[in-house]
């Protein structure tokens, strides 16, 4: 028997959750069914967001089904398979709650812990993030990899939590209407947002082993997470003042050309140096003060975009192909 959890305001649910899945035929229902569990007891107004990332298996054919009996459900379906980050950020441009909870669709996250996640947000923090006290991943491929990670991103951007790559986190919707997600940024949400000052926290949570399915994360992982690192920190640090950066790298290698000229001249004045033989290095001092120059125009041209990009932020990065939504038309409709 499936409950209608909207108790009271179907259009202004308080919590909704976003499961993002990909070829997770085999643990969809058992998803629903625990899910709608936990969410019954909690006797808040509630919806959920599933987002098919263009599975190839019967994932949105399941999802879909859950749809059709469940008044409570919505189901984004993309035209192709883009990526967790896309997922979630295709869920969180849908969510109609005040507090949104996102979550894999592997059953690795356990729905039961929720209410946790409830009570924290309760007690004023804005994100509350699960933390893998026990990972049963992978030593080698998965579990170090993510230490290093955490450990480097705790540092770089002085949030104080020990576990930035699970899904599983709660979060106020002013935190998600405050973000736009691109590349693999999902699990960097609480340093992206570090900035604005927001309230973080973080609460131990199980780590289950998949039962149904296979694991979509590869050794590549470990190279764009690498990639992210570098770009989380330009964007919570320099996002606002790529000047900074930019005009630092230019002033270093301007000075440094500049200062290997100076030289090389009181060489050739007054220590009669042959010019001939310091051409190599002149040649290399005036590469260096025309990169330098290079840098400090790199970020003026960058000083203007991040303020188009603040003016904007409209960009997305995914493409929806339709979206089953009772708001609508209950046969779906083309986006």
């Amino acid at each position: 028997m499936e409950y209608d959890i909207r108790k009271n305001d179907p259009e202004h649910p308080q919590v909704s959750i976003v499961v993002p899945f990909y070829n997770e035929e085999g643990n969809v229902e058992e998803m629903h069914r625990r899910l709608k569990a936990v969410l019954e007891q909690t006797g808040r107004t509630c919806e959920i967001i599933y987002v098919d990332d263009g599975s190839r298996d019967r994932t949105y054919e399941m999802l879909r089904a859950i749809y059709q009996r469940d008044p409570a459900v919505r189901v984004i379906k993309l035209r192709r398979n883009f990526g967790q980050t896309a997922g979630l950020q295709a869920g969180f441009d849908h969510v109609r709650g005040d507090i949104i909870i996102s979550m894999d669709g592997d059953l690795q996250h356990a729905p039961e812990e929720i209410p946790q996640f409830l009570a924290k947000i309760d007690e004023g923090y804005d994100i509350v993030s699960g933390w893998r006290v026990d990972r049963k991943d992978n030593a080698l491929f998965r579990k170090m990899p993510s230490k290093v990670t955490n450990r480097i991103m705790g540092r770089l951007v002085k949030v104080k939590i020990h576990d930035f790559g699970t899904t599983y986190k709660a979060y106020r919707r002013e935190v998600i209407s405050s973000i736009r997600l691109f590349g693999e940024l999902h699990r960097f949400i609480p340093a992206l947002i570090s900035r604005e000052g927001f309230k973080i926290t973080e609460i131990p949570i199980s780590n289950i082993n998949r039962l149904k399915g296979k694991s979509n994360y590869g050794i590549s992982r470990v190279k764009r997470v690498f990639f992210d690192l570098i770009t989380v920190k330009f964007m919570v640090s320099f996002i606002d003042r790529p000047l900074q950066i930019f005009g630092l790298l230019g002033m270093v290698f301007g000075s440094a050309g500049f200062l290997i000229a100076a030289v090389i001249t009181v060489g050739f004045y007054f220590l009669s140096w042959n010019i001939k033989e310091n051409m190599g290095n002149l040649i290399f001092s005036v590469f260096l003060m025309i990169l330098g120059i290079f840098f400090i125009m790199i970020g003026l041209l960058a000083e203007v975009v991040s303020r188009i990009y603040f003016q904007t932020h409209r960009i997305r990065i995914y493409s929806v192909d339709r979206i089953d939504d009772r708001t609508g038309d209950d046969g779906g409709r083309a986006a």
